[in-house]
């Protein structure tokens, strides 16, 4: 199957740059995947839609303030560093390192050295293997720890790279989920971001249960595909964690079955990636998953999906057609774009049932 098969025209002023006024006050395109049936709605519709035995699973990753910036020591010059993850720091490395990816890459070379706001010293260092060399990403010492509480402090919400402005005070709350709980994510589960309070305690007094895994998005989730065949691209890695109190419900409603909706394409990848085939269960556990979902893939634990809408040629968009077929959702865009549904990260949702 080619790439270019899930190419699609969008108009730029469709790329929603700003999430709307109120959370939750979006549109929501229903989407039937047995028919390709389709019905406008907006996003508080979803409780008459959802079937009161239905189990939600939603992504309770919190977005790191990972995007930092200073100056290069040498000339002076802005640097620019979004924090991947803490790097295992060898004895002879002392000090906290953290692999990153640098803007304008070519210029950050080891023993380059950087200031940031407080006064805090870093330098660039060369990976012990040479792995991250000819690549984007290198790896950062600082003189001192850097945590979420420094990088609440001076660090920025790294938004995707299609919203064309710096990150903004209102951006702390609206991106991040109101139930968002533990900090890993470079970027926001954002099928999420339309769920208010009021819309949960709506779910609960319909009897619909909910549940949550947690699976950290990583910087790949923003990754073109290259290839020319989708079969030829190689999956970024992500890790989840499954409670044994989630795979109980989520086992409990495939026995019974009970339909499972994932909130969010980190969910799906979640909950597909701890199926077990042989005992026919998910399993609980701290794990990495590399799982490529196309069109071709057999669905083994998610029923129905809530979720945005992607951009073309997109691992998601390929995710969303292995779901509910390739035609279907090609159609559904169209419709979309011509109903001037908003797209991406703060834009619209889809509810694919």
């Amino acid at each position: 199957m080619q790439t270019k098969d899930f190419h699609f025209d969008l108009p730029d002023a469709l790329i929603a740059q700003k999430p709307s006024e109120i959370r939750g006050n979006d549109r929501l395109l229903c989407l039937d995947k047995k028919t390709g049936v389709y019905e406008d709605h907006i996003f508080s519709d979803i409780v008459s839609l959802i079937n009161p035995e239905t189990l939600m699973v939603f992504n309770d990753s919190r977005v790191r303030h990972a995007r930092i910036f200073g100056v290069a020591d040498s000339s002076g010059n802005k640097a620019e560093f979004l924090l991947i993850s803490l790097f295992v720091s060898l004895p002879e490395i002392p000090g906290t390192v953290w692999k990153v990816m640098a803007k304008n890459a070519k210029r950050h070379k080891p023993g380059r050295t950087y200031t940031f706001s407080d006064g805090t010293k870093a330098q660039i260092i060369t990976s012990p293997s040479g792995e991250l060399e000819g690549t984007e990403f290198r790896l950062l010492q600082f003189n001192k720890v850097i945590d979420d509480s420094w990088l609440d402090q001076f660090g920025h919400l790294p938004l995707p790279p299609y919203i064309n402005r710096e990150d903004e005070p209102e951006d702390a709350d609206r991106y991040q989920t109101i139930y968002s709980q533990i900090i890993g994510s470079v970027a926001a589960p954002t099928a999420g971001l339309h769920f208010t309070n009021t819309i949960l305690s709506l779910l609960d007094s319909k009897k619909i249960e909910r549940t949550s895994v947690t699976l950290h998005v990583g910087l790949g989730t923003f990754l073109p595909v290259r290839s020319e065949r989708i079969e030829d691209h190689k999956m970024h890695e992500e890790i989840y964690s499954l409670s044994l109190e989630t795979a109980t419900k989520i086992n409990n409603a495939k026995k019974e079955g009970r339909p499972i909706l994932a909130v969010g394409t980190t969910s799906i990848r979640t909950l597909e990636s701890s199926w077990d085939e042989k005992t026919n269960t998910v399993l609980p556990g701290n794990r990495s998953t590399n799982i490529f979902i196309y069109p071709g893939y057999q669905f083994k634990v998610t029923n129905q999906v809530f979720t945005n809408f992607h951009t073309p040629e997109s691992t998601l968009l390929m995710l969303v057609s292995a779901f509910a077929g390739k035609e279907n959702i090609m159609n559904a865009y169209t419709h979309a774009i011509e109903s001037q549904y908003r797209f991406f990260s703060y834009g619209d949702a889809m509810l694919i049932r």
